[in-house]
């Protein structure tokens, strides 16, 4: 979450009350308008504290034209009246809300089964407030098996953590938060992502784990994630290091499985110890869920997990946060339920189409080069062409927000900061239609920016749009 503070100098403006707020008389609406920054002395009627709030929201962005989030902003009408069914219902309470728990239990089956552990039946997982939690979750459990098989050196020896510089930021900050040495593979040339030998490189006897990513989120594009773990197996023939993969699966999690099949990323690949992914982005549900499985028992050492009396009998919790509304997780069940096999692989493949298409429309303009081109995840980076020298991709992102299009810019990470590029992100509900006005929009543009002197954004690290 992000921290916040006061202001620096206490704000005594109040809020406006419009007169009509008064349904029944106008003047008698016109109460004390209420301050901005502390507690007002007295109440609101329930309608004129709503469309203070609902005014005071309109300034914000339009989710479905938000090409920056990878989450879920539309959903079925049915799916809204569940999640507003079940939002008083406190997830952690087990044994008061048995069947949310229950439907909890099937999704991790079912996410199991779809990611291929040899033995569903002895997988084990739970949900999460989003990815962050449960790439925390998976972390953790890697640290403590590592400190486990090292107890004559630990703490003495100081864990690290191998992974790409493109990994989402929760993981620099498990390794903050956790006391772990982040070693990070970095950029090189047009390889955008983890380089399997480099990784090895990195590796030692005090290496937890190494995260592989199904689905960058600066390109879109898939590690390779078998490639990496046959790495990892002949680094273990050589020396007898046995480190274990984890698969940042947040997004491409549920998408390979549906539009990749022959892809082998997930427990069939033995080094594989755990999987996380996002109910909230391509799992097709509000935020916030999030999915953590580990491949078996072993994977997950006992003493992390905590055990409440569930119905008279024993419920193992494993869990950064502690209440939180089961909505989501009703939510991500119905989904499951309502789409199936092949209602996800319907879903996901119009979402491709879209991204694909795009992507050739917007290099067919002239003025952009394609990093990636949208046909792993439904996501693509682009820059500026070569020749073009009067405006960057800062000036594109802002004069985009005039017409209501969020897209991000933002330069790459080392060894790559002299790349800065945009990024698009194409979700159910960004259809064809909506694709073809942001082409026509963007085309729009083009002349004006043209037409620039020279670049006009001085500041990049303010001007970026990228927040993961």
């Amino acid at each position: 979450m992000a921290l916040h503070k006061g202001p620096e100098k206490h704000e005594e403006r109040a809020m406006s009350v419009n007169p009509f707020f008064g349904e029944a008389n106008p003047v008698g609406g016109m109460t004390e308008a209420p301050p901005t920054h502390r507690l007002p002395d007295a109440p609101l009627p329930p309608s004129t504290a709503y469309q203070l709030v609902h005014d005071e929201l309109m300034l914000d962005g339009n989710s479905r034209l938000n090409l920056a989030t990878f989450v879920t902003t539309w959903m079925e009408p049915q799916a809204g009246v569940l999640m507003a069914e079940c939002r008083d219902k406190n997830m952690i309470d087990k044994d008061e809300y048995p069947r949310t728990a229950e439907l909890e239990r099937r999704c991790v089956a079912m996410l199991a089964d779809l990611w291929n552990a040899p033995d569903p039946s002895a997988a084990v997982g739970c949900s999460t407030t989003g990815s962050s939690e449960a790439c925390m979750l998976a972390g953790m459990a890697l640290k403590r098996r590592w400190t486990k098989r090292n107890a004559d050196r630990y703490p003495g020896a100081r864990p690290n953590l191998v992974m790409g510089i493109n990994v989402q930021v929760c993981w620099e900050k498990f390794c903050n938060f956790w006391e772990v040495e982040a070693r990070l593979v970095p950029m090189e040339g047009d390889r955008f992502h983890l380089d399997p030998q480099a990784a090895v490189e990195l590796c030692d006897e005090n290496t937890i784990g190494v995260v592989g990513i199904l689905g960058s989120t600066f390109d879109g594009s898939y590690e390779p994630i078998a490639e990496l773990c046959a790495a990892l197996d002949a680094l273990q023939e050589r020396t007898g290091l046995d480190v274990p993969v984890h698969v940042d699966g947040a997004s491409g999690g549920m998408v390979a499985p549906f539009l990749d099949e022959d892809l082998v990323w997930d427990f069939r690949l033995p080094r594989v110890a755990s999987i996380n992914a996002s109910g909230h982005k391509y799992g097709l549900v509000y935020p916030g869920v999030g999915w953590a499985l580990w491949r078996d028992k072993e994977a997950l050492p006992e003493e992390l997990v905590f055990r409440v009396n569930y119905l008279g009998g024993d419920m193992p919790t494993f869990a950064l946060n502690f209440s939180r509304p089961g909505a989501q997780v009703v939510a991500q069940y119905y989904t499951f339920l309502r789409l199936g096999r092949e209602g996800y692989q319907a879903v996901q493949q119009s979402t491709r189409d879209v991204s694909t298409s795009l992507a050739e429309r917007i290099e067919a303009l002239g003025d952009f080069r394609l990093l990636t081109r949208g046909d792993q995840l439904p996501v693509f980076a682009l820059t500026t062409a070569d020749g073009v020298t009067a405006y960057d991709v800062f000036d594109v992102s802002r004069r985009l927000r005039e017409g209501g299009w969020l897209v991000p810019a933002y330069t790459f990470p080392a060894n790559r900061e002299d790349l800065s590029v945009l990024r698009i992100v194409c979700r159910n509900g960004f259809s064809h239609d909506l694709a073809d006005l942001f082409v026509d929009d963007l085309a729009r543009l083009l002349p004006e920016l043209r037409r620039q002197p020279h670049p006009l954004t001085r500041d990049k690290g303010t001007a970026t749009g990228f927040h993961h």
